[in-house]
């Protein structure tokens, strides 16, 4: 909700100033859902429809609504960030996401990366609102492009979880 919260509350002054822009980090995990992270897709899905659905509005007032949406990156978020108190029925499930992640991990881009991919979307004057940062969130991105949500959703399960 604080993104939410934070917009609204900026928009009454951009609007008086008849500019602004909005960045907000979402993932990769809101373009393409990933086993056991349902509720984590849910709300970064939501950030980018809504980032969508905003722009109309706020074009409207010459203020910019964009997502940064990355991949891996290397920083100790497969570490002490995520939850791996799961339910038993799923541990096999789980062991198999996390050793995928690991290897994500491994060839995560460095944030200073990210950062660049930050800069460019806050710079570069596009009428654009998704950016995706990182190698492995473009692979996977224009994948799914390539063959469509559903058939990627079951090559990732396949490659996930076998």
């Amino acid at each position: 909700m604080g993104v939410f919260r934070v917009t609204q509350s900026f928009i009454p002054h951009f609007r008086e100033n008849k500019s602004g822009l909005f960045i907000t980090t979402t993932s990769l995990g809101g373009f393409i859902g990933f086993p056991l992270n349902g509720i984590y897709n849910a709300t970064k899905f939501a950030l980018e429809g809504w980032s969508e659905g905003m722009s109309f509005e706020l074009a409207q007032h010459n203020i910019g609504i964009k997502t940064v949406a990355p991949g891996a990156i290397a920083t100790d978020f497969g570490g002490r960030s995520l939850d791996k108190r799961t339910h038993p029925a799923y541990k096999e499930t789980e062991d198999k996401l996390f050793a995928t992640i690991d290897t994500m991990l491994a060839a995560a881009a460095s944030a200073e990366e990210i950062a660049q991919v930050v800069y460019e979307a806050a710079t570069d004057g596009k009428d654009q609102v998704s950016y995706i940062a990182g190698a492995d969130a473009t692979a996977l991105c224009q994948r799914q492009s390539e063959i469509g949500r559903e058939a990627m959703r079951k090559e990732l399960g396949k490659s996930i979880l076998g």
